[in-house]
């Protein structure tokens, strides 16, 4: 497939460890089942004919702590198909929960991806809330539509810790839960397909989402690679890893009930070995193998796998198991598919008690496998056990209930038989992975319909490719406000003009930011973002970006937008002269409107999108999804080719924050608004000591902006 004709598909997992071989599946809970989806999903298409390329971005890992195969920017999964570890952050693994100050700048590395590549993705696809914070913006910059997978849901994890009587501001802590939620329903708001694994995940869990369009969401199960996960053939199986579990066992040979899950609460492993314990006649009849994760030294683990099996460890003792469970400290990757042939060899079960499941991968494997299933009646098992007849479901807080499915079914060989037969026709007929893959294209086939093919990125002959670096101004109360100040900047300009560009990013229209300019006396910029990045124009001509209009022209709606907003006491649409072809801009009457996040959902709610903008509590503007001052920048920096350490960007209030963000070189002004407040401490935003100009001045001064630029250091800065 050539590069004309073939698709190029980004995907984007950032959390986790991710290679193409010896997946550590277990390692923690960021290092699960998506992992394994996402780089099998990447082969998978690789080999399809329509493909040209597939980019599987993730998040480069420089720590002695685990493999240095983590630190290499670029690894082959296949022809056509690689892994691209962009730097995000310090460079030392981190949990999930505290990436999210890191995002904007995997958002940059990958705009520079692209434009190494020279060519436009045909689909951006997200996998997970933080991918999908990332993936709206990236397509949005790129003008392609955004396919989301979100594996787990916010709102499904929040809602179930509540119920478990957990405390919301805990749950806060521990999990940044509302970042995430807000995440995903961005991904829902850019998004023109969300690929579900299962029917009840659309109907039931995205339900709680103000943004649930179901017409946008297609259920399309993960594949199994079905060259690893083969029935046993006849005669005794006897893999390495039996060998292993032998040293647990009085009698190895007995029917095995496996379950096989990473050490943690959610996958309730307590509550099976209650089940198994609890019957007798099940313990003399069976083996129970839990197999959960690799670990070294329990004591030395995270509390939560440690709590996990420090009580399995207790249960064992507390009900003398021993000689009748195995629970191995170590497994390979290529110990697993023997591991369910095995207890198919013996006649055994194959067990998922998890409290919820949004999919159940490891179902599928055993189903191929020839092997019976007992699963949690939550989520993904459901369709599994529909489309391949080949075990029950349960209650999974039921233990009783559990450890009598269990022995009923290793009592009735017939219908053991009939099960396994069933399983091993049900995977292959539903989810081998050339069957995702061609409902995968055809959904991909549908949104590009009339869509050009391989676009190339171009860089268009300007000035601003002739400058070394750029600065960026807000107007308002940072670059306007002290007329020595004014002077200062100015003459600072002219003294570096030949290797320094202007830019100017403010919230006033085009008419209005000129006359501010003229006024003061400073120099036409090169760049002009203006009525809050919805537009942009290019040196003394003013020569307008249709091409950023043309991008951010998507879902934008300002008549329907406009009846929403009229409902709503306290805003008041500012002059005619502040409104523009993609902006609405109200005042507010703090007393009297409602909050941002309210209306936001009441946005949501009516299928209405927007990006909505509050600054110094009296501003609101309501701009299109893919539009804000960071994005316009954005946009620039792919088209002209300008690395984000080259910009510098100088601002005070909350329509700034994102122009702020990610690799770029950030300054705000001490006469900040408060809702920017949040960003201090972040590496590479400056708060100066110094109002308006005079700010600029002194983070320009900071960074050694006119000089060698200095970056700063990211590394010891998550919390």
């Amino acid at each position: 497939m050539t590069e004309t004709t073939g698709r190029y598909i980004i995907l984007i997992s950032i959390h986790g460890l991710i290679r193409g071989h010896d997946l550590e599946l277990g390692r923690d809970a960021d290092t699960g089942g998506q992992i394994k989806y996402v780089v099998e999903l990447a082969r998978a298409l690789a080999r399809h004919p329509d493909v040209w390329r597939v980019d599987l971005l993730t998040r480069q890992v420089m720590d002695p702590k685990v493999s240095p195969d983590y630190a290499e920017r670029m690894e082959a999964l296949a022809d056509g198909a690689f892994i691209v570890r962009l730097p995000c952050g310090p460079r030392r693994y981190l949990r999930k929960e505290v990436l999210w100050p890191y995002l904007d700048g995997f958002t940059d590395q990958a705009l520079q991806h692209v434009r190494r590549i020279g060519r436009l993705p045909d689909i951006v696809h997200s996998h997970y809330a933080d991918a999908g914070y990332v993936g709206a913006r990236l397509a949005a910059l790129l003008g392609v539509p955004l396919i989301h997978t979100g594996h787990s849901l916010g709102r499904v994890k929040q809602q179930r810790l509540l119920e478990q009587g957990v405390r919301p501001e805990v749950i806060e802590s521990q999990y940044n839960i509302s970042q995430r939620i807000e995440a995903e329903e961005l991904a829902l708001d850019n998004a023109q397909l969300v690929i579900a694994s299962t029917r009840q995940e659309v109907e039931e869990q995205y339900v709680l989402y103000d943004h649930y369009q179901p017409r946008r969401m297609e259920v399309i199960p993960p594949g199994v690679d079905l060259a690893r996960f083969q029935p046993p053939g006849r005669g005794r199986f006897n893999p390495p890893i039996a060998e292993t579990l032998a040293r647990f066992l009085r009698y190895p040979r007995r029917p095995m009930i496996l379950a096989l899950s990473r050490p943690d609460e959610r996958k309730n492993i307590a509550t099976l070995v209650e089940a198994y314990a609890g019957r007798p006649g099940l313990r003399e009849r069976a083996n129970l193998v839990i197999v959960a994760g690799n670990r070294d030294d329990i004591a030395s683990m995270e509390r939560g796998p440690r709590q996990v099996l420090t009580r399995l460890l207790l249960q064992l003792d507390r009900h003398d198991l021993y000689g009748q469970v195995a629970y191995p400290k170590h497994h390979d990757p290529d110990d697993v598919p023997d591991l369910y042939r095995l207890a198919a060899s013996l006649q055994g079960v194959f067990v998922n008690p998890a409290l919820t499941e949004p999919f159940g991968l490891t179902l599928i494997e055993a189903a191929a496998s020839g092997l019976p299933i007992l699963a949690t009646r939550d989520g993904g098992p459901r369709d599994i056990l529909r489309a391949c007849r080949n075990g029950r479901l349960m209650d999974p807080t039921d233990a009783a209930a559990m450890g009598r499915h269990l022995e009923e079914m290793l009592s009735d060989r017939a219908q053991w038989r009939r099960w396994s037969r069933s399983g091993v026709r049900g995977a292959v007929r539903h989810y081998a992975w050339e069957a995702h893959v061609e409902a995968y294209l055809r959904a991909v086939r549908r949104l590009l319909r009339g869509r050009r093919r391989g676009q190339e990125l171009q860089a268009r002959r300007t000035r601003l490719p002739t400058v070394d670096r750029i600065v960026v101004c807000a107007l308002d109360n940072t670059l306007l406000g002290d007329d020595a100040a004014i002077e200062a900047f100015k003459s600072l300009l002219l003294a570096s003009q030949r290797r320094v560009g202007f830019g100017v990013a403010t919230g006033r229209s085009l008419r209005s930011a000129l006359t501010e300019l003229d006024r003061a006396g400073l120099p036409r910029p090169d760049l002009l973002l203006t009525s809050v990045g919805t537009e942009i124009h290019y040196g003394e001509r003013l020569v307008p970006d249709e091409a950023w209009a043309r991008l951010i022209d998507y879902r934008w709606e300002p008549e329907a937008l406009r009846d929403a907003m009229g409902g709503l006491p306290g805003l008041r649409l500012q002059p005619k002269s502040q409104q523009g072809r993609f902006k609405l801009s109200y005042f507010v009457d703090e007393a009297k409107a409602p909050s941002r996040r309210e209306i936001v959902r009441r946005l949501r709610q009516l299928d209405l999108h927007a990006n909505v903008i509050q600054s110094r509590v009296m501003f609101l503007d309501l701009i299109p999804i893919r539009a804000s001052k960071g994005l316009a920048l954005r946009h620039v920096m792919v088209r002209w080719g300008i690395p984000p350490e080259s910009v510098l960007v100088a601002a005070s209030c909350g329509n700034d924050e994102d122009a702020l963000q990610g690799n770029i070189l950030g300054v705000v002004v001490h006469n900040h608004g408060p809702e920017i407040e949040r960003l201090r401490g972040r590496p590479r935003i400056y708060f100066a000591e110094n109002d308006h100009a005079w700010g600029i001045i002194e983070g320009i001064e900071y960074y050694d902006f006119l000089g060698e630029i200095r970056l700063p250091d990211e590394e010891g800065l998550e919390r």
